[in-house]
């Protein structure tokens, strides 16, 4: 691989890695804070509302460092990839406008009305703030998903004489099919990382004894909304887009579960580490015919092996994307346990004493983060050797004036700039979860207040 596409490509995927960090966080908790504030809205609980701003504080952190870290992904596209803006810039150029222009703008104006308008608002248009902040947020995901869905399977275009593509059906780009289950199973795992961020804080609460009204609901809130999201990203968005890979990108799929030759009856790989140079997996679990049956719906189906095509269009990094992939699925699958537990003691209203529980609660909070950032390995790894399937290879796509040296410096910056943003973001972050959603009263301080309640003559 030629240095400097090397280079480009390692910047592009540390700044769209550490981008997606923060639009995860506020696509994932924009839904809750929706159910916060109907809750409020319908039982008239003041506690609710505290909830509810106290998580449109921290979602409005990751919201600016978000806006802040994509920026630069946006004139990458012309300073690292010229080639491939030049050839599809005519498509993406679409959703990417609309995903600035529309969903963006429509977030952050009522984030604004949010955050800041509750006592200017009525309860009723507050709680529209946060419906609109809501769909703005998952609006800008689905503009976002459509374009790398186009990548992954390009529709509606047509090339022109200079060789590049140009949109010949907008419904068929907004509307790909492939971009619908993209979109479900990322939303899907963007909320698990919400319901467990959620659920991480309420357990700390309660573990440390302060806020402890406050911890029990973002706990119950966040165990119940992680259970049902979780569900979710296996059947139906993970199933189907399962399924899809087999129909669109057999390849693909073959990689994931390192199935070198085609066969009927396909077993699942479960554990194992693939040998590339042997073809085979060392060590494997597997599920007879199992991959036959999630696939086709039929144990005896036969699922097609790498050794179908020329090897120039296997992806360039097998083991990889077989990790990747496995360990999405793996959390995926300890999520639901995880959460399945939760609920249970919730229900048998054992939940907020049983430290152990919470224990494991406050330390799930960073998987969901390494499950999405897996997934989307998964789904790049995937495409490869093509930069949009079968149209462009990703070696075609770079910007070829651009030196190793020259890519190296601004990576590098890129590094120096993101290392202060974090501090920063951190910084933020742990001051907001100190502080809580209301003050914290000194125990003494209480005594006096309460002593005052039931004595009031005697303390004057």
């Amino acid at each position: 691989m030629d240095s400097a596409l090397l280079i480009h490509r390692l910047q592009f995927a540390f700044t769209v890695t550490y981008h997606y960090l923060f639009p995860q966080l506020t696509m994932g908790l924009a839904p809750l804070i929706v159910i916060l504030k109907t809750i409020a809205l319908k039982t008239g609980d003041e506690r609710y509302d505290k909830a509810a701003r106290f998580w449109a504080k921290i979602f409005g952190i990751n919201f600016v460092i978000g806006v802040v870290t994509g920026i630069p992904m946006e004139f990458q596209f012309g300073t690292n990839w010229s080639h491939f803006s030049r050839f599809a810039g005519g498509v993406i150029g679409q959703t990417l406008a609309m995903e600035g222009c529309f969903a963006f703008f429509l977030e952050s104006s009522f984030l604004g009305l949010f955050l800041y308008g509750e006592k200017r608002l009525s309860k009723g248009l507050h709680w529209f703030s946060a419906l609109m902040v809501f769909l703005g947020s998952w609006m800008s995901g689905y503009f976002i998903v459509a374009t790398d869905a186009w990548m992954q399977h390009p529709v509606g275009y047509e090339r022109v004489a200079d060789g590049s593509v140009q949109l010949t059906s907008f419904w068929q780009l907004v509307l790909n099919p492939w971009a619908w289950w993209q979109y479900a199973h990322n939303m899907s795992g963007a909320a698990i990382t919400g319901a467990f961020v959620m659920a991480a804080v309420g357990a700390f609460y309660l573990l440390s004894e302060k806020h402890i009204e406050q911890g029990r609901i973002f706990v119950r809130v966040g165990v119940i909304a992680a259970l049902f999201v979780s569900l979710l990203q296996i059947v139906p968005t993970g199933d189907a887009q399962g399924r899809m890979l087999a129909r669109n990108h057999p390849v693909t799929l073959a990689a994931m579960e390192a199935l070198w030759d085609t066969q009927p009856g396909a077993p699942l790989v479960i554990l194992g580490q693939p040998d590339v140079a042997a073809q085979k997996i060392d060590n494997p679990i597997v599920i007879p015919k199992m991959l036959s049956f999630l696939t086709w719906r039929s144990w005896g189906a036969a699922v097609k092996g790498l050794n179908s095509v020329p090897k120039q269009d296997w992806p360039e990094n097998i083991p990889l994307l077989y990790y990747t992939y496995h360990i999405m699925v793996g959390l995926g699958t300890i999520f639901i346990a995880v959460t399945a537990l939760a609920t249970f003691l919730l229900w048998r209203k054992k939940l907020y004493n049983a430290r152990w529980m919470l224990w494991i609660l406050l330390l799930s909070f960073p998987f969901p983060y390494i499950a999405n950032t897996a997934g989307w390995m998964t789904a790049e790894f995937g495409r490869q050797p093509w930069l949009v399937y079968g149209l462009m290879r990703t070696v075609d796509g770079y910007s070829k004036m651009v030196s190793a040296g020259n890519a190296w410096f601004s990576f590098l910056g890129f590094l120096g700039m993101y290392t202060v943003l974090s501090i920063l973001f951190l910084f933020l972050v742990r001051r907001e979860i100190e502080q809580g959603p209301e003050p914290v009263v000194p125990p003494q301080l209480r005594q006096q207040i309460d002593a005052a309640r039931l004595n009031p003559v005697e303390v004057r």
